[in-house]
């Protein structure tokens, strides 16, 4: 067997038990120029992440693992240690690192910590992280929700203002890269055309985590992330994509997933195998919240009404039957019992429960192109939960048959912002609100006319609030009586330097569904 693929069969530590090889390497230039990161934590822990890469132009990497020593303390100045140890980065998955730390954490309190990467006489960048709250704990959480970072649109200026911001937690809910080609007339271009192979998207990846911004908002908090389309291919759905079905797709999403958890902090559990990878996962922050992380590409059936075809559309109500079968699935059966089960069991006096999801969840009904009327509004998009209302309904079903609710969800990928009901039922006046939805505006990714927006929410009532004309970064601050979420919006994402204002407050006070405007 050729050596990459032992190590990818076997893994470094079979490698140096069979061969007893480690690369005694130095570097010339700083093998850190990716940044730092920490993720997927717990009340005891948390994964450390980064990623060895030579200086452009510079010596390449041997093709071997790499010692990086680690260092975990209760100071930036590393003089309080916590943890310490060594790993490998190994060549086959692009020399990554992904320490997991656990066993800590201050006992009844948010533990914060200062890490830092060491290898080959080069330092990292320090980081700084922390637990989630203990068990007992009731703790406040102060969470960013962001997605949608398209590098060609503009700046990640949002980044930089998060990183400034006090907060325990990022849930980035996908569209971490775009896999596109090089565009015209844009701030700045991608480093290469469409991503297909796992080159590709590595190197991808590699570009976007080179931004400074973006490296400062992974330095300054733990993230918790789940993808949507643009990690494989726009619109994928399950083994089936606007370009390749089949076999032939599955081969791309196994690349494209690989890379993925080759840059993120996630353990080694999540480590896909081909074109599979477990990515939901819920997170306790103490007595306070449960996140239930969802992943809504995967697993689901294809988009209804399009002929065999991959991708997206807006399709026709009255003649897209298929869009209406009880068995069509957006996240899977397998997750969607997951979920029922997960908020079943968290149901309780003063905690909520978090969705977090790739899309809006509220039905977003679209005029005809010949009619303005609320009579004519006919029409919907098949890639969100529009186009599995099934799904849709019997989630929010299940949220409306607990006893406690506090049920708020999360979103993405429509780069605007939004505050909806949500009902079991949108179709009947007297369907109640069992549910509140958040989604959050794009960092950078742009979105259709405010205008547009505007017509949105009179034709949807249950729309409460949208805009579309700016990106930015959502703030969200849970206490055992309310979630206060304040829409953080750009004056230009196509400039490095934006400024960042406050656009729109909201309330949800526990026990009672739907949002008020503060």
């Amino acid at each position: 067997m050729q050596r990459r693929h032992f190590l990818q069969a076997f893994g470094a530590a079979g490698w140096i038990a069979a061969t007893g090889r480690v690369a005694a390497h130095s570097f010339s230039a700083d093998p850190f120029t990716l940044g730092v990161a920490s993720g997927s934590p717990s009340a005891d822990g948390f994964v450390l992440w980064t990623r060895l890469m030579a200086a452009p132009g510079g010596e390449p990497l041997p093709d071997l693992p790499i010692e990086v020593r680690w260092e975990l303390a209760l100071d930036q100045g590393f003089r309080r240690m916590v943890q310490s140890g060594s790993t490998l980065a190994e060549p086959a998955y692009a020399h990554s690192v992904h320490v997991e730390v656990r066993g800590i954490g201050v006992r009844g309190a948010v533990a914060r910590y200062w890490y830092r990467f060491q290898t080959g006489g080069a330092i990292s960048p320090i980081g700084r992280t922390n637990t989630m709250a203990p068990r007992d704990s009731a703790a406040p959480l102060r969470l960013a929700l962001t997605s949608c970072q398209h590098w060609e649109h503009g700046y990640f200026a949002a980044h930089r203002h998060l990183a400034a911001d006090d907060l325990d937690l990022v849930v980035f809910v996908g569209d971490y890269i775009y896999e596109h080609g090089i565009g015209q007339n844009r701030p700045r271009l991608h480093n290469s055309p469409a991503c297909h192979t796992l080159a590709d998207y590595r190197a991808r990846y590699a570009q976007y985590h080179s931004d400074p911004d973006l490296q400062a908002a992974h330095a300054a908090v733990p993230w918790i992330v789940t993808w949507d389309d643009h990690e494989v291919e726009n619109d994928y759905a399950n083994d089936l994509s606007n370009s390749l079905r089949g076999t032939l797709f599955l081969a791309r999403r196994a690349v494209a997933y690989r890379a993925y958890w080759e840059h993120m902090p996630l353990p080694r559990a999540m480590l896909p195998v081909g074109p599979m990878m477990r990515i939901y996962q819920r997170y306790q922050w103490g007595a306070l919240a449960t996140l239930h992380m969802v992943d809504a590409r995967q697993y689901r059936d294809h988009q209804a009404c399009m002929g065999g075809n991959g991708g997206s559309a807006i399709v026709h109500i009255p003649t897209c039957a298929e869009r209406l079968d009880p068995q069509r699935s957006l996240l899977g059966w397998t997750q969607e019992r997951w979920l029922a089960d997960g908020l079943k069991r968290h149901d309780q006096a003063g905690h909520w429960q978090l969705i977090g999801q790739q899309s809006m969840m509220a039905e977003a009904r679209y005029a005809t192109p010949r009619a303005a009327s609320p009579a004519a509004l006919e029409h919907v998009w098949n890639d969100s939960w529009d186009g599995y209302p099934a799904a849709r309904g019997r989630l929010l079903r299940q949220a409306q048959a607990l006893r406690h609710g506090n049920v708020v969800t999360l979103g993405g990928d429509i780069h605007a912002s939004y505050v909806t009901d949500l009902k079991p039922d949108f179709n009947d006046p007297k369907s109640p609100v069992v549910a509140t939805e958040f989604v959050g505006t794009s960092i950078t990714s742009r979105s259709w006319p405010q205008a547009r927006t505007e017509q949105l929410m009179r034709d949807n009532p249950h729309l409460k609030f949208g805009k579309s004309d700016a990106r930015g970064y959502t703030r969200i601050a849970l206490t055992p009586r309310s979630v206060t979420t304040t829409f953080n919006v750009l004056d230009d994402a196509t400039r490095s330097d934006a400024a960042i204002s406050t656009a729109a407050v909201w309330v949800v006070e526990t026990g009672k569904a739907g949002a008020v405007r503060a």
